[in-house]
């Protein structure tokens, strides 16, 4: 089984296409994906009487925290580990050839957002830059990088200077993307106040344990009063996944052309859901090729009938990770 290559998967352009190459991942990787193989033996899947993506078995995402889940023999260049309280078994996602990782988030930030020179990057990520292994600050820092912008950076709980260079900007009307962990974003209005109407606040999700949670309506709405805008952009990725699916306001998140959602029966996971209920989330990541491409998270949303989707919590809440975990 031929393994499909990037110009492949990243030129996917309609639903053709992404049937067709994601049949071809999934059977390369249940022949060589042990961890994989493994768990559609348990199920007794023929991989080769697979034909559509809809009949395609997703592994649970629990499997990164006990198993090396990796479909390649090549050494691993680096290991993503998910976020977690002292004690918590955390995911490792070995990552054998990372250039998959940054033409995945490159390419699917320039189809959503455009080219990345032309923005100023702040990242608001104190949990994150203060462990190691975060998929989320490799992919902002890169991001920084490539703005080629000596005014994007890097912030931790220096809320003064990030007030200011925000106020220089706005003065400046230079195009800007705030990108925050949702904790840090609400610290930082409580400090400071501004109005900056074309800013792009991009939340990550999630509070880490660091204040109470809060339903995604009263979430957004507190922080458009507090950095002056119209709506609040999130981020839809995991430690597991190397794309990410993107909002723009109301939490209705769409995906990159190598990514999909599918809804499954939350009573029955080899069920998959009409569109438009709340199921389980199931995700196909076509740029996740050297690890697996088929996961089932222990998120819960729904699907529509567009592709776009909305996340509403999660099936255990004790468990919280680096994914968006806000209760709609």
């Amino acid at each position: 089984m031929n393994k499909p290559g990037k110009e492949q998967v990243f030129s996917i352009s309609n639903a053709v296409d992404f049937n067709r190459t994601a049949i071809e991942v999934f059977r390369y990787q249940a022949e060589y994906n042990i961890v994989y193989k493994e768990f559609l033996s348990g199920l007794n899947v023929d991989s080769s009487t697979v034909n559509d993506v809809r009949n395609i078995p997703f592994m649970p995402v629990e499997f990164f925290k006990s198993q090396a889940v990796v479909t390649s023999h090549d050494d691993i260049e680096l290991t993503f580990t998910s976020s977690g309280t002292t004690g918590m078994i955390t995911s490792r996602h070995h990552v054998t050839d990372v250039s998959w990782y940054v033409d995945s988030f490159r390419k699917a930030f320039s189809l959503f957002y455009g080219d990345i020179k032309d923005y100023t990057v702040l990242a608001l990520l104190p949990s994150y830059l203060e462990r190691e292994g975060s998929s989320l600050i490799y992919m902002a820092d890169d991001l920084i990088r490539q703005s080629n912008n000596p005014d994007s950076g890097f912030y931790l709980y220096n809320h003064a200077d990030l007030y200011h260079q925000l106020k220089r900007l706005q003065e400046l009307k230079k195009p800007t993307l705030l990108l925050g962990v949702t904790f840090a974003l609400l610290n930082f209005i409580e400090l400071y106040q501004v109005n900056f109407p074309e800013l792009i606040v991009m939340e990550t999700g999630g509070m880490k344990g660091r204040r109470k949670e809060m339903i995604r309506d009263e979430l957004h709405a507190t922080l458009c009063r507090g950095f002056g805008v119209s709506s609040i952009h999130s981020e839809y990725g995991m430690t597991e996944l190397l794309s990410q699916a993107y909002s723009k306001g109301e939490g209705i998140f769409n995906c990159p052309p190598w990514m999909r959602i599918i809804a499954r029966d939350p009573n029955d996971p080899l069920s998959l859901m009409e569109t438009g209920k709340t199921g389980g989330i199931n995700i196909i990541d076509l740029a996740n090729i050297n690890s697996c491409s088929f996961i089932a998270t222990q998120d819960l949303g729904k699907v529509y009938a567009d592709g776009s989707f909305e996340i509403l919590g999660r099936f255990d809440n004790s468990d919280i990770r680096g994914c968006n975990l806000l209760i709609a």
